[in-house]
């Protein structure tokens, strides 16, 4: 074997061992990497992974009131979900209360967060007072809001015979209720929104306002141009979570009016609910737990790629 060929085979012998060596070494990063990641993918296998599957394995099914499973019916929830009026109804009442609410909370968050951000003196206790809705319970402030909105002893009612205006049904009549939970809502996820936008205004480069007076622009003109645009990001992050939460909205639905009057107030969240616990059609509630599912993956989906185009990424 001349000299040439024998070099030729040690090389090849050698590439071989090389790659062994990194394609065990790329196996035991996998492991290492499976090995850190392993308690969150047993936690949201439990809490999140196995429950969707079995949402979506239940839809297909009719139950009995222990949950389990006895004759498949395939698609048939899902057609008598959409031929239901009550289900269209709750589907309708759903994007209002999202339309109420989300833009409302935006903006209004948004307004207090750019008062927040000024350096002026004893600024930090307003800041403090726009925060303090996120510290207060779901439960606690639908009870506040439920004094606020009784039809005989409540503030808003008061303050309205004051002015010789006859009261208002706000959580009993059906033009209202919607909407007086709306507020309600607003109201609670102020904080939350409040301190994120404020959290990204604070995160902008001074220099560029100071470039800005240096050019004599007002403060209209840097508000439009440069913290607007700055902040798009944050502004994207809170209006996508925003809807997702509005879409679950529960708590507050259950304490002030139960879906009621007339279904006005009837979220798809909470009529999850009743389908489950309290008629105890797990079929059925499955269904309509996968279709809220289906509309919020699709809404967000919507606006990444049509929101994300106006985002500004510095």
């Amino acid at each position: 074997m001349s000299m040439s060929s024998l070099a030729i085979q040690t090389n090849e012998i050698n590439l071989e061992y090389v790659e062994q060596v990194k394609k065990r070494q790329r196996m035991k990063n996998l492991l290492k990497g499976v090995l850190f990641l392993l308690p969150s993918i047993i936690l949201f296998s439990a809490f999140v992974f196995y429950p969707m599957i079995r949402t979506i394995y239940l839809s297909f099914f009719l139950t009995n009131t222990s949950g389990v499973t006895t004759v498949f019916v395939g698609l048939e929830n899902y057609i008598n979900l959409f031929k239901s009026p009550i289900f269209l109804k709750n589907i309708q009442s759903t994007f209002l209360f999202v339309l109420y609410t989300v833009p409302a909370t935006v903006i209004i968050s948004l307004f207090l967060a750019i008062i927040a951000s000024e350096k002026l003196k004893g600024i930090g206790f307003f800041r403090t007072i726009f925060s303090s809705t996120m510290g207060i319970s779901v439960a606690a402030a639908s009870v506040f809001w439920m004094f606020l909105f009784n039809p005989t002893m409540g503030l808003l009612n008061q303050l309205l015979k004051s002015i010789g205006v006859e009261p208002i049904g706000w959580l009993t009549d059906p033009n209202w209720a919607l909407l007086s939970v709306s507020v309600t809502t607003i109201w609670m996820n102020i904080g939350f929104t409040f301190l994120v936008l404020l959290g990204g205004l604070q995160s902008i480069n001074s220099y560029l306002y100071e470039s800005a007076d240096i050019e004599g622009a007002g403060y209209f003109y840097k508000l439009r141009r440069i913290t607007i645009p700055m902040l798009s990001p944050t502004l994207f992050f809170a209006i996508t979570v925003s809807i997702i939460n509005a879409f679950q909205t529960f708590g507050q639905i259950d304490i002030l009016t139960q879906g009621g009057p007339q279904n006005e107030t009837n979220l798809i969240v909470y009529s999850i609910y009743r389908e489950a616990f309290v008629n105890y059609q797990f079929g059925s509630a499955s269904a309509q737990a996968v279709v809220l599912f289906i509309m919020i993956l699709f809404l967000t989906a919507i606006q990444f790629k049509l929101g994300e185009r106006k985002v500004h990424y510095q």
